[in-house]
């Protein structure tokens, strides 16, 4: 794809994320779009953020689990960028009437770093040396594309749908609790929708860290030390409305919740 479509893409979707407005599926506009041209077009839409004064703050991978790929047709991870106007405080409140499209809530592991990590060839091991903590995390994901009709590409060039995150009440050590077994609650609106557990996520959340590194790594892009990097989710992707309050609990690790209004 040519430097104008790729940069007329990118300013599309940013038009959308300041408009809370969609587009039609770029899949269907461009029908041998590359995995390579999507990324090139969340790179522009990630400039256009950075022109405004956003200031990048970490990374996130997405689509790691078998009930988030059915949900979406994707059966890739991907990743995005965090940026700072992308934190909400733990118990607090996110506008979506105002601020997002089509909003839906993950619960997550996040991946506080203390140490630069680089592949490729990084290990699970050098994932754990480098980590600082792990948080209980909430995600909420929103779309530019009109209906989340998404496929690989689309998602990718819409900064892997990225929305806002939310970092729970405590941190704790990797080596303090096991992340492969360690079970997650989902509730919303008081009730208990889902559950699930760190190896519902490419076996591992650490597996799904690794893989962000080694394949940034290629790109000679490495995670940063005090990065956020989220892991991807354990549970499947909620719908989320005006009035709707989300708790999540995460076993050996601690609690997160958001408000929305």
């Amino acid at each position: 794809m040519d430097k104008e479509k790729i940069f007329s893409y990118g300013d599309s979707l940013y038009d959308c994320l300041r408009n809370r407005t969609t587009i039609d599926p770029i899949t269907k506009q461009e029908a041998d779009i590359s995995i390579e041209d999507a990324y090139h077009i969340s790179l522009r839409l990630l400039q256009r953020r950075l022109d405004d004064g956003e200031k990048i703050i970490g990374k996130k991978i997405g689509v790691t689990s078998k009930a988030v790929q059915n949900m979406l047709s994707v059966h890739q991870p991907d990743f995005g960028f965090l940026t700072d106007s992308m934190v909400c405080e733990n118990d607090g409140e996110i506008a979506i009437s105002s601020t997002m499209i089509q909003a839906k809530a993950e619960g997550e592991i996040a991946f506080i770093l203390k140490h630069d990590l680089k592949g490729p060839g990084a290990t699970n091991a050098d994932v754990l040396r480098a980590t600082e903590c792990v948080m209980p995390c909430f995600e909420i994901v929103d779309s530019r594309i009109t209906d989340w009709k998404i496929k690989i590409q689309d998602t990718i060039a819409d900064n892997a749908s990225c929305g806002m995150f939310v970092l729970g009440d405590s941190k704790v050590s990797p080596d303090k609790v096991d992340l492969v077994t360690c079970g997650m609650v989902h509730e919303k609106n008081g009730e208990v929708i889902a559950t699930g557990a760190g190896a519902a996520a490419l076996g591992s959340p650490v597996n799904c860290v690794a893989w962000l590194a080694n394949t940034l790594g290629q790109f000679g892009i490495k995670l940063e030390a005090g990065e956020v990097i989220l892991s991807g989710s354990l549970v499947p992707l909620h719908t989320v409305v005006p009035g709707d309050v989300m708790n999540l609990s995460v076993g050996g690790i601690g609690k997160a919740g958001v408000r929305f209004s």
